[in-house]
């Protein structure tokens, strides 16, 4: 099982994560953001990950650090469980339908992270929730996972189902991307022998 467990706190955020990449959605999530909750049970769900996420932060101050820093933890939990990357499909892409809302995601497991997005979320809050952190998590998750992340808003007008579709895409995206290929279980992806 590819899996990893991590503990990171600071003085803003203190975060307890396991994630299993080879599971069935099963998740226990408690950040003390309510929307992140909810998004990260999508993302367990629709990729298949089992992830338990528990984080006490800063939330009086606003949720920031706690969204960018589960981002950070999560993202390096799954370059864990990646290990080396031998055998994994790498890429994966979807088009997601979430009512109104059209999202295209596409993963490169390259070793190298980053988060290339093109989202017009219009409202500035969804509950509680400032809408500008979801930039702020994908950022950290592609960065620290070596996962290059292109996400794009193709429809939408309800932020919520923008938001949502993002979560889901990305886990569809990430849960092809990282499946085993088996075609060549024991290979790295790369003419360069490396992913990295």
């Amino acid at each position: 099982m590819r899996e990893c467990h991590l503990e990171r706190k600071t003085a803003e955020t203190d975060i307890r994560l396991t994630v299993c990449l080879d599971g069935t959605g099963e998740c226990e999530i408690r950040t003390g953001v309510g929307f992140l909750d909810h998004m990260l049970t999508l993302f367990a769900r629709h990729g298949a990950f089992d992830l338990t996420l528990f984080c006490q932060g800063d939330t009086y101050v606003d949720d920031h650090h706690s969204v960018e820093d589960i981002g950070i933890v999560l993202g390096q939990a799954i370059r864990a469980a990646l290990g080396d990357r031998r055998g994994i499909c790498r890429y994966g892409d979807i088009a997601l339908p979430m009512d109104e809302a059209l999202i295209l995601a596409a993963v490169d497991l390259s070793g190298r992270g980053g988060f290339y997005g093109d989202l017009r979320i219009p409202a500035q809050k969804v509950g509680t929730f400032d809408t500008e952190l979801v930039k702020e998590f994908l950022t950290a998750l592609a960065v620290n996972s070596g996962m290059t992340l292109h996400i794009r808003q193709l429809a939408g007008e309800n932020s919520h189902h923008i938001i949502e579709g993002v979560f889901k895409a990305l886990a569809r995206a990430l849960r092809r991307a990282a499946a085993v290929d088996p075609a060549f279980p024991d290979q790295v992806p790369s003419t360069k022998g490396t992913l990295s």
